[in-house]
């Protein structure tokens, strides 16, 4: 797995502890990761296309005399990515590490901390690989000397599964996801979906009958004829996608209601949790008595489950949420993060799979990734314990 990704040093003395950040990076390495050292300045557009625009107010932005939009990498999972396809080995099973600096903007802390992580690629065993960033990441808290660690999971496939499993509007579907991604008005949108139109006119119900039950494609179709008739791009300095997710909104809350039945399983589904096991049985119930085609998905929660408790974690610690989310458009499947015991600040190691992110960024075909993330600043400030981790 010799691949040439190595474009710049990215060390910084004054920002990473020499001693157990360069140990923890040694033991990644020691486990079979090369080490990654990708270039500290980045093309600007996949942070923003992949985490939203809401992140342009902490990156550092420049450009390049052509005009190309840069930044101080704000976090290494898009940089290792990127190398990697790059390199010769793109879509070979690989795996890197890394320990380096990334910049953000954080109000009165310092814009500049290091940060080490993993990130996995190619690999088919996805319940295995999955199992192994929880177990290396439970050791890397562990090399800091903390044993007592909330470990928090979820998986953002078993809530694709269960919405692909009702019959939602198209607009619902991707709303409804962006919302569970994002972790925002998810609770409120629910409950909008169960709200028919007040009564009253409204001077596009012509367009909004048009795109009742209709997917995105169609309601930009319609829309760009509507605007191009008017010989119009931008309104109101919305461009035409904006204005085609607006009307298809629109068009879903005046069609009519969520059924009941629909809502009650989508609110048992996000009420699920306790420990794997404790969860997975509430899982199978909610699928036998609603009829739900998501078994596939709740397997792949079990045999990821059972190879956590082959590599030596302690399953009745984890807890397991149906509506825990990162936060992050780009995961697909399994997610996680270790917090100090009854801690609810930033997590100490983060991380999940992200399958979709290799062929946003460019990849002919899918390939599977996963990774975490490990902030060195937390591990380093935080109160060491004894004993030791799973």
């Amino acid at each position: 797995m010799g691949f040439d990704i190595m474009s710049r040093r990215a060390e910084n003395p004054a920002t990473v502890s020499p001693s157990r950040a360069d140990r923890l990076l040694s033991s990644f390495i020691q486990a079979g990761y090369i080490k990654a050292e990708p270039a500290i300045l980045q093309p600007a557009e996949p942070f923003l296309d992949l985490s939203g625009e809401d992140i342009r107010k902490s990156l550092y932005l420049t450009s390049d005399p052509g005009g190309e939009e840069l930044c101080l990498r704000p976090d290494l999972t898009i940089p290792v990515a990127r190398d990697y396809l790059a390199s010769g080995g793109a879509g070979k099973p690989a795996g890197f590490c890394y320990l380096g600096p990334v910049f953000r903007y954080r109000g009165g802390r310092s814009s500049e901390f290091p940060q080490a992580g993993i990130e996995s690629f190619g690999r088919e065993d996805r319940a295995a690989a999955d199992a192994e960033m929880l177990a290396l990441g439970l050791e890397a808290v562990a090399a800091f000397g903390i044993a007592d660690v909330d470990i928090r999971t979820g998986d953002v496939a078993l809530f694709t599964a269960l919405i692909d499993s009702l019959d939602l509007y198209p607009v619902w579907r991707r709303r409804l996801m962006k919302d569970f991604n994002r972790k925002v008005s998810l609770a409120q949108d629910i409950e909008r979906l169960t709200l028919t139109s007040a009564p009253g006119h409204n001077e596009y119900e012509g367009v909004l009958a048009a795109l009742a039950g209709s997917d995105r494609k169609a309601a930009l179709a319609l829309v760009t004829d509507m605007m191009s008739i008017a010989g119009a791009t931008i309104v109101g300095g919305r461009s035409l996608d904006e204005i085609a997710d607006r009307f298809l909104e629109q068009s879903t809350l005046k069609s009519g209601a969520l059924p009941h039945e629909a809502l009650t399983i989508i609110k048992r589904f996000l009420s699920i949790s306790g420990d794997p096991d404790h969860a997975l049985s509430q899982l199978r119930a909610l699928a036998s008595d609603a009829g739900l085609d998501i078994h596939q998905a709740i397997d792949q929660v079990e045999n990821r489950t059972g190879f956590m408790a082959a590599r030596g974690v302690e399953t009745d610690r984890i807890s397991f949420a149906t509506s825990f989310g990162r936060g992050v458009d780009y995961y697909t499947g399994f997610e996680f993060e270790l917090h100090l015991r009854d801690n609810g600040g930033e997590p100490l190691v983060a991380g999940g799979r992200y399958d979709d992110l290799m062929t946003r960024l460019g990849a002919a075909a899918p390939i599977p990734a996963v990774g975490f993330s490990v902030w060195i600043e937390a591990l380093t400030d935080a109160p060491s314990s004894s004993g030791s981790a799973a």
